[in-house]
């Protein structure tokens, strides 16, 4: 089960989730972010939508504009930004219950992911010897 004290760790969050994130409480939107590293908005926004990730220079870059660490950019691990509302107003128990629930799902998605990968390729090589 996902922590809930833990918004943005590896379980709950992706790193195109953290970079978005980190970007948007540094109050950057994202044509300029891309300006800033040089790259292109598609680049960018492939990126935050997890299509592909950037490569180290450019993390290290990311982490020193957005003044968060590099690790918790990759990971989620240490210390990031302040998970969403908590220096919002009080919402909803049962909004806050439904985030929790899509929270969770999103991490049991994750894992199901990562499991159907791990089957594909065992599948591959039992084919492979096979052949």
């Amino acid at each position: 089960m996902i922590d809930e004290n833990d918004w943005y760790g590896p379980d709950a969050a992706t790193f195109g989730d953290r970079l978005a994130a980190a970007r948007e409480t540094a109050g950057m939107e994202q044509d300029a972010l891309a300006k800033r590293l040089g790259v292109q908005l598609k680049t960018l926004q492939g990126w935050e939508n997890d299509l592909s990730e950037p490569r180290a220079n450019r993390l290290q870059m990311l982490a020193g504009l957005l003044n968060v660490p590099m690790v918790w950019l990759i990971t989620g691990e240490g210390d990031g930004i302040s998970a969403p509302n908590e220096d919002a107003q009080e919402i909803s128990p049962d909004l806050d219950e439904t985030l929790l629930e899509l929270r969770a799902l999103r991490g049991e998605m994750r894992a199901a992911g990562e499991r159907l990968g791990r089957l594909e390729k065992k599948l591959r090589k039992m084919l492979k010897e096979g052949a």
